[in-house]
C-alpha cells in the first residue's frame, strides 16, 4: 500500500467523525441546556508516546504511518446557552456555569444536567423524561401544597472536566467528591426561565461543511494516487 495513502485515509475517518459529531450537535440546537461536543486531533504519535510513559511496548513502523492524524479525544464546550424567560413555574435555569441539576434515572443512577425544563407527576418533581429531580440530600422530590421549588430542588456543583456525556443531555460524574451541594439555591436558580442550547447553528453549519469538503479533497487525492499507481504498474507489466 502506498504510504501517502495511510494519512489521507485516516484524515477522511477523522472528518466522517467529525461530520457525526457537528450533526449531533445541530440536531440538538434547541435542546435545552443542551452543550455542543468537539474533537481534537492529533497524530499516533501521541498514543505512542502515552504507552511509553505507561512503560508499554510499542512498535513504530515508520515515520509517515506513526505520524497519521488521528482523533485524541472529544470535549464539552461549556458556554452557557442564552437565558429565554417562559413564565413557567416549572421552568429553571441556572445562573452559573458549574452547576447542575441532578435527576434519576429508571435505574436509581443519579446523573447531571442544565435542563431546567420540569413538569410535576403523580406529585413528583420530574423531567421531561419522568426521570425524578433529585433534592439536595438526593430524594425525589414530593410536590405538596405551597411548596417552594427554589428551595427543595438540588443544584451542585463541578467542573465540566469532572463530567462526561450520557446520551445528549445528562452527564455523568467521574469524581463524586468534586460534586459539591448547594445549601442556598437563591444565587443559583432563576424561575421561569431556561437555558437554551449553546450550539451557534451558522458556526456549526460552516464547520460541517468544512469537514466534507476536507473528506472529499483526501478522497481525490487517495483517488490520484490509485490512478498513478495503475499506470505505473501497466508500463511496468509492458516492459
Amino acid at each position: 500500500m502506498n504510504q501517502g495513502t495511510y494519512p489521507l485515509a485516516a484524515a477522511m475517518i477523522n472528518q466522517l467523525n467529525r461530520v457525526d459529531t457537528i450533526a449531533n450537535n445541530l440536531a440538538n440546537a434547541n435542546t435545552t441546556g443542551y452543550k455542543q461536543t468537539g474533537l481534537t486531533e492529533g497524530t499516533f504519535n501521541n498514543y505512542l508516546d502515552k504507552a511509553t510513559e505507561n512503560n508499554r511496548a510499542t512498535t513504530k513502523i515508520n515515520v509517515v504511518t506513526n505520524n497519521v492524524p488521528k482523533l485524541n479525544s472529544t470535549y464539552i464546550n461549556p458556554e452557557m446557552g442564552s437565558l429565554v424567560q417562559t413564565g413557567d413555574t416549572l421552568d429553571f435555569a441556572l445562573k452559573h456555569n458549574n452547576a447542575f441539576f441532578k435527576v434519576q434515572n429508571e435505574n436509581g443512577d443519579s446523573f447531571l444536567t442544565r435542563d431546567g425544563s420540569f413538569k410535576v407527576v403523580n406529585n413528583m418533581l420530574v423531567t421531561g423524561n419522568n426521570n425524578p429531580v433529585l433534592s439536595v440530600d438526593n430524594e425525589p422530590i414530593q410536590v405538596e401544597d405551597g411548596v417552594d421549588f427554589n428551595e427543595v430542588i438540588g443544584v451542585f456543583l463541578t467542573d465540566f472536566q469532572n463530567v462526561e456525556k450520557v446520551g445528549n443531555n445528562s452527564f455523568k460524574v467521574k469524581n463524586a467528591q468534586d460534586v459539591l451541594p448547594v445549601e442556598d439555591n437563591s444565587e443559583y436558580l432563576l424561575q421561569g426561565t431556561l437555558e437554551k442550547s449553546n450550539v451557534n447553528s451558522i458556526t456549526a453549519m460552516v464547520a460541517l461543511i468544512e469537514a466534507h469538503r476536507s473528506f472529499a479533497q483526501s478522497q481525490k487525492a487517495v483517488k490520484g494516487i490509485d490512478e498513478i499507481n495503475a499506470k505505473v504498474i501497466e508500463k511496468l507489466g509492458v516492459k
